[in-house]
C-alpha cells in the first residue's frame, strides 16, 4: 500500500513558509501579504529548492480564491455600495464595454 503525501507536504511546508515570512514582514513594518505573496513565489515551481505539486496547488489556489469571494461577500454591505455608485456604475459600465471591444478585436 503505497501512501502520497504530497498534499501534506505541499500545505504544511506552504503554510509554514507563509506563516515564517508574514512574520518576517510584519516585524519590518509590512503587511503580512506580502509575505504570503512571497511564500507562494519561493515554492513555486520557477525556482530551485522545494516545488510543490502543482495540481494540488492550483486546485487549493481556486479553493482560496472562492473562500476569499466568500469572505468578501460576508462584508458586503448594500449601504456602502449605494454609497460609490456614482463611481462605482460608469465604472462597470465603462470596464464592460472596453472588455467587450477588445475581446471583439482580439477575436477579429
Amino acid at each position: 500500500m503505497s501512501h502520497s503525501f504530497s498534499l501534506i507536504s505541499t500545505l504544511a511546508i506552504g503554510f509554514a513558509i507563509a506563516w515564517m515570512l508574514g512574520f518576517v514582514m510584519e516585524r519590518i513594518k509590512v503587511p503580512a501579504l506580502v509575505g504570503y505573496l512571497l511564500a507562494g513565489i519561493i515554492i513555486s515551481p520557477t525556482t530551485p529548492g522545494f516545488v510543490g505539486d502543482v495540481g494540488i496547488a492550483g486546485q487549493l489556489s481556486e479553493i482560496g480564491v472562492m473562500l476569499l469571494m466568500f469572505g468578501v461577500g460576508l462584508h458586503f454591505s448594500l449601504t456602502d455600495l449605494l454609497r460609490v455608485k456614482k463611481i462605482a456604475v460608469p465604472g462597470a459600465i465603462l470596464q464592460m464595454g472596453l472588455a467587450t471591444v477588445l475581446g471583439a478585436l482580439l477575436a477579429h
